[in-house]
């Protein structure tokens, strides 16, 4: 194992899957399997012993729930990257999951080149949100308006370029179209980022995303 290895932790119930998980993580030369857990509550036990920088957690665990192991886990200070997996393409799981701190979440039937993919990402402390998770969010949201949990004074330090960059990326804008969109620069970009980023205390793109929708800036169709 060298320095520049992402150490990857895997929660799942279910054996075979872990152990097909960890075949295909560790044919790659930058990543490394540091411990597997069959619960929640063993994920959380091993992320304190192990710590990993990417935890591939299952939504359904016995004892606990892969949710609660995600909200338990990334409520500590330097808490490694959330990637859900999960067999069930639902809005409860996707907004309870991101809610929770986790920073990505994929299909368990995600080709295996985006989920070595997606672990590099969130690794490097972007967050994985696929289109298709931003439309769902969305949708949800404009069906549930009253599921708005924050005052809209969260925003109030936040300027008005800021709340534009704020909207695109809930919407699912990458930083290149961003840049597009309103005409900055790349560095412009990451700089207004970086300020949400303080400013409301978010750990990951993930969570401006969650602010966004709950503080009511975003809720409608995007454009």
């Amino acid at each position: 194992m060298t320095d520049a290895q992402i150490r990857v932790l895997i929660a799942d119930d279910q054996a075979l899957l872990r152990g097909s998980l960890r075949v295909l993580i560790e044919t790659e030369p930058d990543l490394v399997v540091v411990g597997e857990a069959g619960t929640g509550a063993e994920a959380v036990d091993l992320v304190r012993a192990e710590n990993p920088d990417v935890v591939l957690m299952d939504v359904r665990m016995p004892e606990m729930d892969g949710i609660e192991a995600t909200r338990r886990i990334t409520a500590h200070e330097n808490a490694p990257r959330i990637l859900v997996l999960t067999t069930f393409d639902l809005d409860e799981y996707v907004y309870s999951a991101l809610r929770a701190g986790a920073s990505g979440f994929l299909l368990k039937d995600t080709p295996p080149v985006q989920l070595l993919d997606a672990v590099r990402v969130v690794a490097s402390g972007e967050a994985l949100l696929a289109p298709t998770v931003t439309r769902r969010l969305i949708a949800e949201f404009v069906r549930h308006p009253e599921s708005a949990r924050r005052p809209a004074g969260t925003l109030a330090g936040v300027t008005d370029r800021e709340r534009e960059v704020l909207v695109l990326i809930a919407r699912g804008l990458r930083n290149s179209e961003i840049e597009h969109h309103l005409h900055l620069s790349r560095g412009t970009v990451k700089t207004h980022i970086g300020r949400l980023l303080a400013k409301l205390d978010a750990r990951d793109r993930a969570q401006l995303v969650i602010v966004g929708y709950e503080t009511g800036l975003v809720g409608s169709t995007p454009t």
